[in-house]
């Protein structure tokens, strides 16, 4: 399983960003227990989180594993009135991705996208590999790379 490319690590490989990957049991559902089982700190794993502004733009959130997305922060810096997570069965056909598998990178469009500031504060990160079961490891410099996002206090 370890040797199995997904889309989000053919992309960065096409990209030239250095990136490492993890396998881990797919029934793991629980950010938490997915940063346990690659033996990473909760804090340096981050979740992939879609939403919905007011306008009915989307807006992608990356944040770490043990933390909550604020809502009245994540609609202050998308400069919408509100902000709410998308129903999980629209998941698939906005991204492309499942609940548990949506990475940032090889979404079908490219949202808008948000990271915790707390990314800076490590040398690796860990975020979704595209797939239940992967988690793709790499510099916050080559996140940045790859998605553009905008760094900011996402958190309650």
């Amino acid at each position: 399983m370890k040797n199995d490319k997904t889309n989000v690590m053919r992309l960065l490989d096409e990209w030239g960003i250095e990136y490492e990957h993890f396998a881990y049991n797919p029934e793991l559902v629980n950010a938490v227990e997915v940063a346990k089982a690659c033996k990473q700190e909760p804090e340096a794993v981050f979740k992939t989180l879609v939403t919905v502004g007011k306008t009915g733009e989307h807006y992608v959130f990356m944040i770490p594993s043990n933390g909550e997305l604020d809502l009245k922060k994540a609609a202050k810096i998308a400069g919408e009135k509100a902000i709410e997570m998308i129903p999980q069965k629209q998941l698939l056909p906005l991204t492309g991705y499942i609940h548990g598998g949506c990475s940032p990178i090889g979404m079908k469009k490219q949202f808008k996208t948000f990271t915790d500031e707390t990314v800076i504060l490590f040398d690796k990160i860990c975020f979704s590999g595209g797939r239940v079961g992967y988690q793709v490891m790499m510099s916050p410099d080559s996140l940045i790379k790859a998605v553009n996002p905008k760094l900011a206090d996402l958190t309650k």
